[in-house]
């Protein structure tokens, strides 16, 4: 695969430096590794690199900011993001099963907690006294 990448990015120059003929040697170099790719990577944008990449058998995809996950095609496609009913009657829109099962498929039921909602189940689950778990709350632990 390594070899498929540098031939795809251009840079016959990496699979010529000893610093990264092996796997060990490149985790060892990582660093100066990536900052060298990053300057062949400077070329296209990440969708150009995306397709030539695939294009050359180099398994590869974007990489995106929050805002823009659930905008892409493939989630879209799979079904991967779910809407539920959060607090005060907002739709949440949230990340769903990544795999999909034809006899038992997946679908989220509710909201996750909000912070601190099942902190009182949980410690009395532990064995926690109503009067302990009051005092991590007014000594601010919990």
């Amino acid at each position: 695969m390594w070899e498929r990448f540098c031939q795809a990015l251009g840079a016959q120059a990496l699979l010529e430096t000893p610093d990264y003929r092996t796997a060990e040697a490149r985790l060892k170099n990582r660093d100066a590794l990536n900052a060298e790719i990053e300057t062949y990577l400077q070329s296209r944008t990440s969708a150009e690199w995306v397709e030539h990449f695939n294009k050359a058998g180099v398994p590869s995809g974007p990489i995106y900011s929050i805002d823009k996950v659930f905008a892409d095609p493939q989630v879209k496609h799979l079904k991967i993001a779910q809407k539920v009913d959060g607090k005060a009657k907002r739709k949440l829109t949230l990340v769903g099963q990544p795999v999909s099962l034809s006899r038992t498929p997946s679908h989220l039921a509710a909201p996750p907690p909000r912070l601190g909602e099942h902190t009182d189940a949980v410690l009395k689950e532990f064995g926690f006294s109503k009067q302990e778990i009051k005092a991590l709350h007014k000594a601010g632990a919990v």
